[in-house]
């Protein structure tokens, strides 16, 4: 439940960049892909090497808490 909470705080901060425009809001989108893509790999790789739900979902929320911390400055 607190992922989606805070999920929802990274959206939001998200589109608020991404619609003042300029080259902010493209680099933005491409971060967006790419750590979506990375965070993919990650969790693929931990389960497979024995990790479980709880610590996949544990560090998805590091990344989220991270993406506030850098789209609130």
């Amino acid at each position: 439940m607190s992922l989606a909470l805070e999920s929802g705080n990274v959206i939001g901060l998200r589109m608020m960049k991404m619609m003042s425009g300029g080259s902010g809001s493209q680099d933005e989108a491409h971060l967006m892909v790419t750590e979506k893509v990375h965070a993919m790999f990650e969790a693929g790789a931990s389960l497979l090497a024995g990790g479980t739900a709880s610590s996949v979902v544990d560090r998805y929320r590091e990344h989220v808490a991270a993406n506030a911390e850098r789209l609130s400055r």
